[in-house]
């Protein structure tokens, strides 16, 4: 038995196909390493209490050394108590529609610091990943350094631009690695940005298995620090980077330090023309989302 102090973790939306398939990546040490304990605190709607006891029983069959326990909740009060790490998850599949906006208007705290929320753009980070090793013809773990700026919607940018490629041994440019272009800044850039899109298309439902992976890639590496040479992407409130306004939750290029876990804005990166209109076009669209949530959240106020 470990004599570490177990690590608080809570999943909302826990009963949902994204929580289903997170839940046990997390309680199987995918994210804070196989010999830490974990404590996991499931949080979904009454109506889901039920479910929510027959994952929590599925987890215990699971019989894992490190699971400390499970506790599955319907109250944000019990919910949040004593975390160390929050997975805010959705427990509804993504609806497309001309516009999306997420608000978190119930739940808000002046006692967090702004820098202790970030948004995920790994999925889209992994996928893009996977395309350029699929397209030289390696492993996905010889690509590096590809970066999503912006939105995680159809305006994202997915860029190669400063992405490595380790090909017959020898770590090369993505662009001379993949040595097309035209595929590189079409082809390769929409099949990002839609892959979403295609999923629910095909499933019926939205990305859940992926998408827990990529979540549990984005909490691992926040935990443990970003590996040297290299760089993740997450949503972060902007400090003026790159033109971005400033305070805006856009995903840049980020390096995180092992020991204090503060995250950076990798800066002093390129931008070539193309790179510019692309950031612009997700820009426009992330301040309009962002308008909106204000609205919003601005009227629920007045309605209390």
């Amino acid at each position: 038995m470990s004599t570490q102090v177990p690590i608080r973790v809570l999943v909302t939306g826990a009963a949902g196909q994204i929580g289903y398939s997170l839940v046990i990546q997390i309680a199987k040490g995918d994210v804070f390493g196989k010999e830490t304990p974990i404590v996991l605190v499931m949080l979904d709607i009454p109506p889901m209490a039920e479910v929510l006891k027959g994952v929590e029983l599925e987890l215990y069959d699971c019989a894992l050394a490190n699971l400390i326990a499970v506790e599955p909740v319907t109250t944000e009060e019990a919910a949040f108590k004593d975390i160390d790490y929050a997975f805010l998850v959705g427990s509804g599949c993504w609806k497309p529609s001309k516009y999306k906006c997420f608000y978190l208007c119930k739940i808000r705290s002046r006692k967090i610091p702004a820098k202790n929320f970030s948004a995920m753009t790994r999925l889209d980070h992994n996928r893009a990943i996977a395309q350029i090793a699929a397209r030289c013809g390696v492993d996905c773990g010889s690509v590096k350094k590809v970066i999503i700026w912006g939105n995680h919607s159809s305006t994202q940018f997915p860029d190669v631009k400063h992405a490595k490629v380790i090909k017959g041994g020898t770590e090369i440019g993505a662009y001379e690695a993949v040595n097309d272009v035209p595929w590189i800044q079409n082809e390769f850039i929409s099949t990002v940005q839609k892959r979403g899109a295609v999923i629910i298309e095909k499933r019926k439902l939205s990305s859940a298995m992926s998408a827990a992976k990529a979540a549990c890639d984005h909490i691992h590496d926040w935990h443990f620090g970003t590996k040297d040479g290299d760089w993740v992407s997450m949503a972060v409130p902007s400090d003026g980077s790159y033109g971005i306004p400033e305070g805006l939750i856009f995903s840049f290029p980020i390096t995180i330090d092992a020991k204090t876990r503060d995250w950076k804005i990798v800066q002093g990166l390129e931008l070539d023309d193309f790179a510019k209109q692309k950031i612009e076009i997700t820009t426009k669209e992330l301040t309009a989302e962002r308008e909106d949530a204000l609205e919003v959240s601005k009227l629920k106020m007045e309605r209390k």
